[in-house]
Parts: C-alpha cells; structure tokens; sequence
C-alpha cells in the first residue's frame, strides 16, 4: 500500500524525545560563536597531532522505534584556531559525512541517505594535553533520495539542522586513534511544522592521519 504523507501523531513520541526535538538551534550556534572570539591559546610542543591532523571516521548511530543509522566521515580541523578555556584548549574542525538512516515503513525497512557539513568545536583539558575530550557542534544536513519517513514521524523538509554534543578518548601512541560517544539531534528548527526531529545515540571511532 503507497505511504500517505499525514504527518505522525505528535503522542507517539516520549517525553524526553519531544523536551530534545524542542532543544533551540540558535542557543548552541550563539555559545560557539562566543566561543570564538576567546584569545588564542599559546601553542604546545608536545602531543597535537590529533588537533592539527584530518581523520577518517566510522559512526553507528540508534534512536527510538528501531531507527538506526551508518555514518562514514571525514574531519578537516582548524589548524591556525585555539583558545584557551577553563585551562583547557579548544580547537575546531570541519565534520563532512554521508549516512544512510534506515527505519520501519510499513512492514519493511526504508532507507535514507543523508549528507551534512557540521563545524565543531573540541575542548581537551591539562593544556590542550588530555586524552579526554568533550565536543559540540551544529551543522547541516540534507536527504539525498526522499525525505526520512518512518511508522512513526515524518520529516516535512529533506534540509535539517544537525546539533550535537559528546565525549570521548583519544588512543595510541600519538593520539591517533579515537572513540566518541555523541547525542545528535536533526530537525529543521521549527521552519516547517510538524517538525517531529531525530536523536540518534552514535559511537564514533576515528583515524588520524
């Protein structure tokens, strides 16, 4: 049977879901641009490769009602960009992606690609020299093929915003590898109604090089 286009039953989706579709875009882009007038913080010798290489990543992500998502991606950072915060450092790259989401429609799984572009700022404490990192980011992403449509909610737009936040370690003996655990949430900010949103939970693992 072809799929209708009403939109999901706002009812269907939890409360914690519906207090992160209503997480305002603007609020974290107006942080990282306060973040970005800090002064710069005073190179390190010792230990930045992982700030100042491009890295390779693969992404698994999950959300409610047996949504999942693959991600492949690539970081290109900010190699002339540091600030100094809480005696830490912060630094920024550019995530590019491209993804496939894939939930239930109507007894079958439907797929989705996607692509986005999402600038994030990374803070590492001890001087810019911990293995822990925390991250926050807000980008854009756009359907390829349809827009993402489930049993459960429809996407008015194939354009959305993508903000998220995480954390994770860096490994190897230069810092070279990485894991990251992300909550990322994509919806159009309330352009076109309804605007049901999705918050993936996503494990990261990345190479630099």
């Amino acid at each position: 049977m072809a799929h209708t286009d009403n939109p999901a039953t706002p009812s269907l989706r939890t409360a914690p879901a519906r207090r992160l579709a209503a997480w305002p875009c603007g609020a974290p882009a107006l942080l990282l641009a306060g973040i970005c007038l800090l002064p710069a913080a005073p190179a390190r010798a010792q230990w930045t490769a992982p700030d100042t290489s491009p890295a390779m990543y693969l992404q698994y992500g999950a959300a409610e009602h047996d949504a999942d998502s693959w991600t492949l991606g690539a970081t290109l950072p900010w190699r002339d960009w540091r600030r100094g915060l809480w005696g830490g450092v912060l630094t920024g790259y550019w995530d590019l992606w491209a993804g496939r989401w894939s939930a239930p429609l109507e007894g079958s799984r439907r797929g989705t690609w996607v692509i986005g572009v999402n600038p994030t700022l990374r803070w590492r404490g001890q001087g810019g020299q911990s293995r822990w990192f925390t991250e926050a980011g807000v980008g854009l992403s756009w359907a390829l093929n349809r827009r993402y449509v489930t049993d459960e909610k429809e996407f008015p737009t194939r354009y959305n915003f993508a903000t998220h936040i995480g954390m994770g370690y860096l490994f190897g003996s230069q810092g070279q590898h990485e894991i990251a655990l992300r909550l990322e949430h994509h919806s159009n900010a309330g352009i076109k109604k309804p605007n049901p949103g999705e918050n993936f939970l996503q494990l990261r693992y990345a190479r630099h090089f």
